[in-house]
């Protein structure tokens, strides 16, 4: 398990060279990429969110594509569509995949996309195809989507409905540098403009394998036990809570915990990892009510209340 722990802190370590600070929001990433999952990061414009993604990508040799969302995108911008070929003297239709035919793909702004465009790319985060007409085409495995949105920034938005968020793993928040992250980056970035060349540290094969490890972290019983007793509460605590998480929020937890687990060089779940990863696997999983909303409640303050309860 060490051996793990070296990886991925060479990983951090490299991340590092490009991105200042920000080791959780590359953790996070790094977890939802061990459970096979999408995750979806939320944080102000200027956080580096699609340069920590697009460096990510870099350092694992995958291939990478951006989707810029917009009201007036459509799924066949997403997918690809059929385009008349002349070969010949013959016509045909051929497949023109579109860029969701990569291994990682970032969905910049998803909440400006509309309804329609946003269900295109869940049938691909979830079953790891698209449909085309009668065809349906696999993706090259691994496959991930990681979503941005803003959490400001509301008019012209179209909100993921709670039935699509729930296919993010994970909802990353991605918060302000400090004072003396934010001094490092500026200098960082108005001195001499520098070529960062990364190393390639993992590979598809690498990764594909490192999924198959994380399932296989060992989890004590009473953590397992705990884990879904937290998920549990979130439907009981009706006097701030109106609508808990799902059994797909029990999975998640146990196998991000185990995927922390893997990363950290340990070869065990320990309750450290269901508080650190309670946050991101719940928050946006739960409707609050509006008792909780007067108080000025916010779902990670539902979610502490929790974890203090279940012991």
């Amino acid at each position: 398990m060490k051996n793990y722990k070296q990886i991925f802190d060479e990983v951090q370590k490299e991340v590092g060279r490009v991105i200042v600070g920000q080791e959780n929001v590359v953790e996070q990433i790094l977890i939802s990429i061990l459970c096979d999952a999408n995750a979806l990061l939320e944080g102000y414009p200027g956080l580096a969110k699609t340069l920590t993604v697009r460096t990510l990508a870099q350092l694992m040799d995958l291939k990478f594509s951006r989707i810029q969302n917009t009201p007036d995108l459509m799924p066949s911008d997403i997918i690809g569509t059929y385009i008349i070929e002349e070969s010949g003297g013959k016509r045909q239709f051929k497949f023109q995949p579109g860029p969701v035919f990569a291994n990682v793909v970032l969905a910049d702004e998803i909440n400006r996309a509309t309804p329609k465009t946003q269900s295109a790319l869940l049938e691909a985060m979830q079953e790891k195809q698209v449909t085309v007409g009668t065809q349906t085409f696999k993706l090259d495995l691994p496959f991930f989507v990681l979503a941005t949105q803003n959490p400001i920034e509301q008019e012209g938005t179209y909100p993921l409905p709670e039935a699509q968020a729930d296919r993010f793993l994970l909802k990353i928040s991605v918060n302000y540098p400090t004072y003396e992250q934010e001094l490092q980056i500026v200098d960082r970035y108005t001195a001499e403009a520098k070529d960062f060349r990364l190393k390639v540290l993992l590979n598809k094969n690498h990764l594909l394998t490192l999924q198959g490890f994380t399932r296989q972290v060992p989890i004590a019983n009473d953590i397992k036990q705990r884990a879904v007793k937290i998920v549990l509460a979130t439907r009981q605590q009706k006097e701030i809570i109106q609508y808990g998480a799902s059994p797909r929020a029990s999975i998640g937890l146990i196998l991000a915990s185990k995927a922390r687990a893997l990363i950290q060089g340990r070869n065990h779940v320990s309750n450290d990892d269901l508080n650190m990863l309670s946050y991101p696997i719940l928050r946006h999983r739960l409707i609050l009510n509006f008792e909780a909303e007067r108080k000025g409640m916010s779902k990670d303050d539902a979610i502490k209340m929790i974890l203090d309860k279940v012991k």
